[in-house]
């Protein structure tokens, strides 16, 4: 990694797990294979402030440790890239062990259960679902009723503009990494306030 850590990625230690390298990697790995439109590739940063988004939307009353969950959602893509779903199902289940481990460091490493209760990650996969409908529809050039079928109808509207310009529009490297650091260090705050 960047900071210098080594991470063994089959037995991950939350001591190698660093914030700067999370936000490093996830700035440049791009959703949807990079098969997006705009003048950047939507990066995985960028869609997990937009679960995080949603996530405390249908949630407002939502822990600081539940959001930071749902912040770190991707995190192990970091390191592992993102793997479209369809592949993800035909490579099988160690993929998903290795992933649930290198997950599991992660949140340790910020103080969280290694493994969030099951009705936290069901309201987490529910945002992760509804950025995937926003991201088809806006950025991948899908149609509403072909993404509603693969992802479900989002309970939320649509964007206005403001808010497309905040959380769906690609944008630089730099740009996703710092809001995603920034995201981070002011739900932390919260947590550690707590």
């Amino acid at each position: 990694m960047l900071s210098g850590r080594r991470l063994d990625i089959l037995d991950p230690s939350p001591l190698d797990v660093e914030l700067s390298d999370i936000a490093h990697g996830l700035a440049r790995v791009a959703r949807w294979n990079g098969q997006t439109q705009g003048d950047y590739p939507y990066s995985v940063a960028q869609h997990s402030i937009l679960v995080l988004d949603l996530f405390q939307n249908h949630n407002p009353f939502a822990t600081p440790a539940g959001a930071l969950h749902a912040l770190l959602h991707d995190a192990p893509e970091y390191v592992m890239g993102d793997i479209i779903s369809p592949f993800k199902a035909a490579m099988g289940g160690n993929y998903k062990e290795v992933e649930n481990r290198l997950l599991g460091a992660i949140h340790l490493r910020f103080s969280l259960s290694a493994v969030p209760p099951a009705t936290l990650v069901k309201q987490i996969k529910k945002a992760d679902r509804e950025a995937a409908y926003f991201e088809a529809v806006h950025l991948a050039g899908f149609e509403p009723p072909e993404a509603r079928r693969l992802f479900g109808t989002p309970s939320v509207p649509e964007f206005d503009l403001d808010q497309f310009e905040r959380l769906i529009r690609p944008c630089p490297t730099r740009e996703a990494h710092d809001r995603f650091v920034t995201t981070f260090d002011a739900l932390s705050a919260k947590l550690d306030a707590l």
